[in-house]
């Protein structure tokens, strides 16, 4: 079966720096995968280059055997790559009705007119916004703009989704109801990466993790094998706690 995302030695260099050190990995069909590592790993600059902020220097990322890396970002969202953001990414001058609109005309699945509208407001009712459809984003809450974020990026049906921190900042009841939204989302079946630093969301979530460290891959497999590897604990702990 073919997979759902490859990535071949994938290498991301700004000048001298290598921030992402040929990568390799792959993601199935219908599989939550966690990437994960200390802060400045190279997980953010990974998921550009999936996405198409970035292109890599070498290497290719291939989407269900169709290479993608190198082609400009919208054209990526267009063959079913969507996003998150860790720094929130809303159009300020719309209400989350128009803001969750804007992905289902522009993404993978495209939608126009009272289509799009009754996409974004179902959207909207699942991230527990319903009620706030015509509320300038500018006037929400930092969460509420990351729900906004994630209905977008649902919006086209995408066949992967990318969640860079999307738990990042919620408190206790916030990211009790983040995980379950999440668990619903893979229990559909959607196909998902996922950074993310909160390590009850990977170990209650993930089907297998991927974790970078310094820019390459130190190890991936299984969840409570990956985070119990000597490599990974060094990475996050030093070598004092290890």
């Amino acid at each position: 079966m073919t997979a759902a995302l490859t990535v071949n030695s994938a290498r991301k260099a700004f000048g001298g720096l290598i921030a992402v050190n040929d990568v390799s990995f792959e993601v199935r069909r219908g599989e939550l995968l966690g990437l994960i590592g200390p802060n400045g790993s190279g997980k953010t600059t990974m998921l550009n280059l999936i996405s198409g902020a970035l292109k890599p220097t070498s290497g290719e990322i291939m989407l269900e055997g169709r290479r993608i890396s190198g082609l400009p970002a919208h054209a990526i969202a267009r063959q079913g790559v969507a996003r998150t953001f860790q720094l929130v990414r809303v159009l300020p001058s719309l209400d989350a009705e128009q803001n969750v609109m804007a992905g289902a005309v522009f993404g993978h699945v495209r939608s126009w007119g009272a289509d799009a509208r009754k996409t974004s407001r179902a959207l909207l009712d699942r991230v527990g916004l319903g009620a706030r459809a015509h509320m300038p984003v500018s006037a929400m809450t930092y969460i509420d703009q990351k729900r906004v974020e994630l209905a977008r990026a649902l919006a086209a049906n995408p066949r992967i989704l990318l969640l860079d921190e999307w738990l990042a900042g919620l408190n206790p009841s916030e990211l009790k109801i983040g995980i379950s939204l999440v668990d619903e989302l893979r229990r559909e079946g959607r196909t998902i990466i996922m950074v993310e630093h909160v390590m009850d969301a990977i170990r209650s979530l993930c089907d297998r993790c991927v974790v970078m460290s310094s820019g390459r891959t130190i190890a991936q497999g299984g969840v409570e094998e990956t985070l119990s590897d000597p490599e990974v604990v060094r990475a996050y702990l030093g070598d004092e706690d290890a």
